[in-house]
């Protein structure tokens, strides 16, 4: 494991302030209370981690850390969820160092990436146009990605709290059934790319390309300067995919859980 000492050093905190903050307003949590500069984010209706974590946001708020995760750890059994912290170049260091103590485990990472979409060559592929119909989208999504149907109503709570202009894009007709998704929040001059999927059985027929294709050109139009996404560190079709749009990574973050004996 790397040392808790070494995560994040070298990543522009000005930019994962930035991009943090627009993150969480393109995929807004139902509750979301502060502890100091930690914030605690839970949706009961919808159990994405981003949605369901303490994420310290600032390097130098480390006072009782182990009373503030204790007070989180009984807001999230009161919701019926399991404590997470998402580990970002913003957490402190000291935190760090007291969840390896405590024996937690970091179980996931993901790459928070950008690219500058005003300087971008798209490729010439084909366009759609945005939906406005949520629950349309969030069957088609849920269809593609493998979740339970039954997520329906808290997703659909979720899309629907999203503040900024966003748009809702499908490939696909009643024929074939929806093949791909994506969706785009433009935050002022910044596009972020969400829930981009593509059917097991479609892909390598060039769709996730044209998607995402559509859903940048659509951000630039509205005057969006840089696009970021966020994806697994492992997922290399996807990262191999952004790399052809000139994504690079910004910085990473990781989720941690307590260990069994916590």
């Amino acid at each position: 494991m790397v040392p808790a000492s070494d995560m994040g050093r070298g990543a522009n905190l000005p930019l994962v302030r930035r991009l943090e903050a627009v993150g969480f307003r393109a995929w807004p949590a139902a509750a979301v209370q502060y502890d100091g500069s930690w914030q605690v984010r839970l949706n009961g209706g919808y159990g994405s981690k981003r949605l369901n974590c303490v994420v310290p946001l600032d390097p130098s708020d480390s006072r009782d850390i182990a009373q503030r995760l204790g007070k989180a750890a009984r807001r999230f059994a009161s919701h019926g969820r399991p404590l997470l912290l998402r580990e970002t170049p913003l957490t402190p260091v000291a935190v760090l160092d007291h969840i390896v103590h405590e024996g937690w485990e970091r179980f996931e990472s993901v790459v928070v990436m950008t690219t500058d979409l005003a300087a971008s060559e798209l490729p010439d592929t084909m366009d759609h146009l945005p939906s406005h119909d949520i629950g349309r989208f969030v069957d088609a999504y849920l269809s593609l990605s493998g979740e339970s149907p039954s997520a329906k109503p808290g997703l659909a709570e979720v899309l629907t709290a999203i503040k900024p202009p966003s748009g809702l894009f499908m490939v696909g007709d009643a024929e074939t059934g929806p093949v791909a998704t994506a969706l785009c929040v433009q935050d002022n001059d910044l596009a972020g790319i969400l829930a981009l999927c593509v059917a097991s059985s479609a892909r390598r027929q060039g769709l996730g390309t044209e998607i995402l294709s559509t859903a940048l050109r659509w951000a630039r139009l509205r005057g969006a300067r840089t696009a970021w996404l966020q994806v697994e560190a492992e997922n290399a079709a996807a990262l191999a995919l952004y790399a052809k749009f000139g994504f690079k990574e910004a910085y990473r973050y990781h989720y941690w859980r307590p260990g069994r004996a916590g």
